[in-house]
């Protein structure tokens, strides 16, 4: 069954089972990579979020909501992806911010979407994408691209890994 999402679905209480939701897009600001390496995802989240924060408020943008990563293919040594926040209104146009990247308007997709909380450590994610899209397919339904994780816990050196949220969102056929 199919529940209409009433709130953003990004701050909602953590999804123990898979969820399926019908929702609106949401208006967000990004960097876009293609072919990045894996090997450096640590690093474009870095700057993209260094210049971020900082790009937002020049330009009177507030984030409504935690940082997320979208894939636009399933990974392989390379990945092509969106890192950004969920924002009150679009930026009106493309700006270079920080070490020289660029920052753009974008959107998490509007739709039927199948959506999962993991808890625990970032090294997990691989292992819990796993377990979800099986049980997506086991419950009926067809994962589409994109798919994104939202980071719902924010990193910090005094976090615990094992208490941190990541939810899993595929967009559904």
């Amino acid at each position: 069954m199919t529940q209409n999402a009433s709130s953003p679905y990004y701050l909602a209480e953590p999804y123990t089972e898979v969820t399926v939701l019908e929702v609106p897009p949401v208006t967000t600001v990004v960097q876009a990579v293609t072919d990045s390496p894996m090997a450096s995802m640590a690093e474009v989240f870095d700057s993209t979020f260094s210049a971020l924060f900082p790009a937002l408020g020049a330009h009177g943008l507030q984030p409504v909501g935690p940082a997320f990563s979208l894939h636009t293919r399933m990974p392989t040594d390379t990945v092509d992806m969106e890192v950004g926040l969920p924002v009150d209104r679009p930026l009106a146009e493309p700006v270079t911010a920080g070490t020289g990247i660029t920052l753009a308007s974008s959107e998490l997709p509007g739709g039927r979407i199948a959506i999962v909380s993991h808890l625990g450590a970032y090294d997990g994610l691989g292992d819990a994408w796993g377990t979800f899209m099986q049980a997506v397919a086991e419950a009926g339904h067809q994962p589409a691209l994109p798919f994104w994780e939202i980071y719902v816990t924010e990193p910090s050196p005094d976090q615990d890994p094992a208490a941190m949220r990541t939810d899993l969102v595929t967009l559904l056929a």
